[in-house]
């Protein structure tokens, strides 16, 4: 299924949410050939991880933040487009007016799949917004243009509700690349991972335990019937 793609759009809020949700995939998707564009909707600017140990302020965060997106596609080698939004506040924007910025760039590139995150159901706000905005510019399209969507859900109920995934992807194998491009957020990363590592003791290598957390990539695949 991977190499069937013409090109993939990965469209999230922040720096690091590809790394940590996608980056395995849009790896299997690159070694195969298949373009991948990542819309990132903001900075990140307002984060509370400045680094361990602390290399970043609040005034100097979006700096870093910037360049670790950018280190990171250049990792996962995939174009990056940014977006300009603020961090946090994507809730507050006007859903269609983000559907349509999106359904703007959507039909210039074309793609034959979207991933983003699921609506109500990614734990974030700006997460839901953004997830919420890209299924609305897909909609919106010409039907007989439309690409997939893969809804990406994050909340502890998903299962419950939805049932199993459509997409589970294994991403062991290419787990080292992950690795790196989660490594490519240094602000980010240790917080992250070090969270990861409570309770714990039994496991001393991070990417062990990391591989185990995060080596399988799951989405939902979003009927628009």
């Amino acid at each position: 299924m991977i190499d069937l793609e013409k090109h993939v759009v990965v469209i999230y809020p922040h720096p690091d949410d590809e790394a940590f949700g996608a980056s395995g995939t849009i790896t299997q998707f690159r070694e195969a050939g298949v373009s991948v564009t990542y819309l990132c909707g903001t900075l990140g600017e307002m984060g509370r991880n400045m680094g361990n140990p602390t290399f970043a302020n609040r005034e100097t965060l979006s700096e870093f933040r910037k360049k670790e997106l950018i280190d990171a596609c250049k990792v996962l080698d995939v174009d990056l487009r940014m977006l300009g939004y603020r961090d946090k506040t994507l809730e507050f924007e006007s859903r269609d007016e983000v559907a349509e910025h999106l359904k703007g760039i959507l039909e210039e590139i074309e793609p034959s799949l979207v991933i983003t995150h699921y609506p109500g159901h990614a734990v974030h706000p700006d997460h839901d917004a953004m997830g919420a905005a890209a299924v609305e510019a897909v909609r919106l399209m010409d039907a007989s243009k439309r690409p997939k969507v893969w809804a990406q859900a994050l909340s502890h109920d998903h299962l419950e509700l939805f049932g199993e995934p459509d997409v589970i992807n294994n991403v062991k194998a290419v787990f080292n690349q992950k690795m790196k491009t989660i490594m490519a957020h240094r602000s980010q990363a240790q917080g992250v991972l070090g969270k990861m590592k409570e309770n714990q003791d039994d496991v001393t290598d991070i990417e062990a335990i990391a591989k185990e957390r995060l080596g399988y990539e799951s989405f939902y695949t979003w009927n628009f019937d």
